[in-house]
């Protein structure tokens, strides 16, 4: 009898570490995909931080410009003021 209950038991520590296994392959699978989604989102960030300071750099140059040809400092208060108007 004794020896139905320890192949009982050990049958069922084979399971939990059956489990325990596919659990962690389960954790390592979402750690990867994590990673990569991150990655993407690192690349995402770096391509829009790219086009702010690209765009930033437009605008500080129409602003030259606009002010080179008005002879005029640029106000942004000056452009609400003109919206309102419309």
């Amino acid at each position: 009898m004794m020896m139905y209950a320890l192949i009982c038991i050990s049958l069922i520590l084979l399971g939990v570490a059956g489990l325990q296994f596919t659990y962690m392959f389960y954790v390592e699978r979402l750690y990867s995909e994590r990673r990569k989604y991150l990655q993407d989102l690192e690349y995402r960030y770096a391509r829009l931080t790219a086009r702010l300071e690209y765009a930033e750099r437009r605008i500080t140059e129409q602003q030259d410009m606009i002010t080179m040809l008005t002879g005029e400092e640029f106000v942004e208060e000056d452009w609400e003021d003109i919206i309102e108007e419309h």
